[in-house]
């Protein structure tokens, strides 16, 4: 079982689940191994390079299709912090396909910044436009950036997501101290961020993943494909 891990702080809670989390020791090596950036991870989950992760929203569409994903995600409802577009020639951000199309739904100019670098960005006072502010007051819905999606192993990955969703998990310290010095983020920064993002699927949240793609579609913003 192959499960490929986003090296981003947004998903810090999800690191700390699933290494208490009872897997095989196989489990937990790959997921040591396997650890980049959301548009990498979308292209090896395409090509079954690994069975499951949070994908990115945008190329989850085929496994929300098919019943292929849980109800855990990355999620806002409203600033998220670390997804904008700050004030530079039009650019978009290699690591995300899913913030790249959003920003062109939304019909904002500028250079698209994400993850870790975007929240070290408005740490330290740099301009932008936060996307999921603008998100939520065009639809008064939340955004969901990724999703849990699975290929294979769908009663595992569905119970890892069960489990996930149950309660609040709480970072040690010596975590967040180590990502602190990381990122030159500080630790209350870093607790304060992790509060305008959540995890658990529901309706409001389905819906407004459906109005995302509904408007990818109308823009004509092709989905990451294997061919």
């Amino acid at each position: 079982m192959r499960f490929g891990k986003i090296e981003y702080i947004n998903l810090l809670p999800f690191d700390v689940f699933i290494k208490a989390y009872p897997a095989t020791s196989g489990f937990k090596k790959f997921l040591q191994l396997k650890k980049s950036y959301p548009a990498r991870l979308n292209k090896d989950f395409l090509f079954q390079r690994i069975d499951a992760g949070f994908i990115s929203s945008i190329a989850g569409y085929s496994s929300a299709r098919k019943h292929k994903a849980t109800n855990s995600a990355i999620i806002a409802k409203g600033s998220v912090w670390s997804v904008m577009v700050i004030p530079a020639p039009q650019a978009q951000d290699y690591q995300s396909a899913t913030s790249n199309a959003l920003c062109k739904v939304l019909g904002l100019q500028g250079e698209v910044l994400i993850g870790d670098r975007a929240l070290a960005y408005r740490y330290l006072g740099g301009a932008h436009t936060d996307m999921g502010e603008v998100w939520y007051a065009k639809t008064h819905l939340p955004f969901v950036f990724g999703r849990f999606c699975f290929n294979t192993h769908r009663d595992f990955y569905q119970k890892i997501s069960t489990h996930f969703n149950q309660k609040p998990i709480k970072i040690p310290h010596y975590i967040l101290m180590q990502y602190a010095q990381k990122t030159s983020i500080s630790k209350q920064y870093i607790l304060e961020y992790l509060k305008h993002i959540y995890y658990k699927m529901g309706p409001k949240e389905k819906l407004g993943l459906q109005r995302f793609y509904h408007a990818l579609l109308l823009k004509k913003i092709k989905k990451p494909a294997r061919f």
